[in-house]
């Protein structure tokens, strides 16, 4: 099974277990990393092409490290006029190992439960919070002596 993702401004071609080197992203290593932005997805009995995007389609992965790429010369030069610039630049990157590629299908399989402690506990918050909100007083007036 494979996927073409969307991240970072590029298309890559992802498969479970590969590892894939990404623009840098904001996330820590260790951590796991979900892309929503999935075009293609295809397995052994059939092909899903979104329009943009395959609904409910996302591919999971676990950072495992950034880094810095190979380093690049840029030199420029104007001739006649003796100017020469010599600049260096390493592209930073993180390496995201892909650990699982999740259709709509698997999604409407797995278990329901886990969302409903959720929010129940997400109704619990929100309830406290109003009762703290309806505790403001009114401004008093000031009255002005001459």
């Amino acid at each position: 099974m494979y996927a073409i993702i969307e991240a970072c401004g590029k298309q890559y071609k992802v498969e479970e277990g590969e590892v894939v080197f990404f623009e840098k992203l904001d996330v820590e290593e260790g951590k796991k990393v979900t892309f929503d932005n999935v075009i293609l997805v295809s397995d052994e009995k059939d092909v899903q092409i979104g329009s943009p995007y395959v609904k409910g389609a996302k591919v999971e992965g676990k950072v495992v490290a950034h880094g810095k790429g190979k380093k690049i010369i840029v030199f420029k030069m104007k001739a006649k006029k003796n100017e020469r610039t010599k600049q260096g630049h390493r592209q930073p990157y993180t390496k995201v190992e892909i650990t699982k590629i999740k259709t709509a299908a698997e999604k409407a399989t797995a278990p329901k439960e886990e969302k409903v402690v959720e929010k129940t506990e997400k109704v619990a918050t929100t309830k406290s919070a109003a009762k703290t909100t309806t505790a403001k007083k009114p401004a008093t007036k000031k009255t002005e002596t001459k």
